[in-house]
């Protein structure tokens, strides 16, 4: 057993999925990697013997399935769920949104979340001892949107409903939900935002950017409460990014 726990974390192949599974590693948690590309996986995994690559489609029940199947029978046990895995999703008004590209978005970002979620709780509930964690990665989009996001914009809206639904859900068996809520950390993935983000009144101009290690230290202090206490929504965003009071 690991000094930790154990860590599942999806789409921990690149961006904040590797960042906070490598902080999650170096703080002595056993960790699966799901992510879709063995190649990004074993980049995360280097130099790190606790961690588990597994490739993983999110929106595949078998594949899922598959995934935390690896984790119990390596480990034992899940104490940690990291929901982390998400698209973009199409851009555009309504009437530019391809109906395939919308139910790829909601396929990946929400299906995707409650197959982990659902057999993370399957875990937790019939493990000795009883109960775990699972935190959903929401967004700022989760409360407000950017001009020409309604895919991605639905899906963490709905996160939201589906955290709180876990967490109550969760009570009788010691199984914690919680979200965070992320703005412009810098990774690769959001790398055009430094130099020009769409605004609401159609200007594009660069956000400011913080370091993502910051949202990794977040998901430990989340990670590391006991189970009596939860973080159930962190919100945490570069200081003067266009949120309050965005657009």
């Amino acid at each position: 057993m690991t000094d930790g726990g154990v860590a599942v974390v999806t789409g921990a192949g690149s961006g904040l999925g590797r960042v906070v599974a490598q902080a999650l590693l170096g703080a002595g948690y056993g960790v699966a990697l799901a992510g879709r590309r063995k190649d990004a996986l074993d980049e995360t995994a280097a130099g790190h013997p606790e961690a588990l690559v597994a490739p993983t489609d999110v929106a595949d029940t078998a594949s899922v399935a598959a995934l935390f199947g690896a984790v119990r029978e390596r480990w034992g046990r899940v104490d940690l769920l990291f929901n982390n895995a998400g698209t973009f999703g199409p851009a555009g008004t309504l009437d530019e949104i391809d109906p395939d590209a919308w139910s790829a978005a909601v396929a990946t970002n929400l299906t995707g979340s409650f197959l982990c979620a659902r057999e993370a709780f399957t875990a937790m509930r019939a493990q000795d001892p009883q109960g775990g964690r699972i935190i959903n990665n929401g967004s700022i989009s989760a409360h407000t949107p950017r001009p020409g996001s309604a895919a991605y914009t639905a899906t963490k809206h709905a996160i939201t409903g589906l955290t709180k639904s876990i967490s109550l859900d969760g009570r009788p068996f010691r199984i914690a939900c919680g979200q965070i809520d992320i703005g412009n950390a810098a990774t690769d993935m959001t790398a055009g935002i430094a130099t020009g983000a769409r605004q609401a009144d159609g200007s594009v101009r660069p956000e400011p950017t913080f370091d993502a290690e910051h949202v990794a230290q977040a998901v430990l202090y989340m990670a590391g409460l006991p189970l009596e206490a939860n973080v159930q929504f962190l919100t945490i965003t570069a200081t003067t990014m266009p949120f309050i009071g965005r657009g």
